[in-house]
């Protein structure tokens, strides 16, 4: 079995409202708290990251997952949303939403159309970002499948 290690160096100078820097392999930025949040809106934030660590994993797996089925595409691209409920000053990461829009190519098949559905939805059972926060955050799928 192999185990993989991530490591990431973290600077906070400050108090809440200043701005901090990350650094993990190619990821370098600055860090604060987002302006919707009283904060200073600098760099990027920890809603913003885990919204992009649990995107950019379903739309690895998806297309690992087409490409292994055989499943021809001319286009694979997606928007997310996080949505954060504040109530009585309690932050909860409540669901993301992930949009896929999976473009086919002309000659799909009303099977291709189908499996490319279940690709979807199997996509993100298997991301192991969705794993890891299975029962404390929502993800919803509302894919959207094109055939031109």
């Amino acid at each position: 079995m192999a185990k993989h290690h991530f490591h990431l160096q973290a600077d906070w100078p400050g108090k809440r409202n200043d701005v901090g820097r990350i650094e993990s392999g190619n990821l370098k930025t600055e860090i604060s708290i987002p302006k919707e949040m009283d904060g200073p809106g600098a760099g990027t934030n920890p809603d913003e990251m885990l919204l992009g660590a649990a995107a950019t994993c379903y739309i690895i797996t998806l297309a690992a997952m087409m490409e292994r089925s055989g499943l021809e595409k001319e286009g694979l691209t997606m928007e997310s949303e996080a949505v954060v409920d504040v109530t009585g000053g309690v932050f909860t990461y409540e669901k993301i939403i992930h949009r896929p829009v999976i473009r086919l190519t002309k000659d799909a098949s009303e099977k291709d159309v189908e499996l490319a559905g279940k690709l979807a939805q199997k996509a993100e059972t298997s991301c192991m970002i969705s794993r890891a926060v299975q029962g404390n955050v929502a993800i919803e799928l509302e894919p959207e499948i094109i055939v031109p």
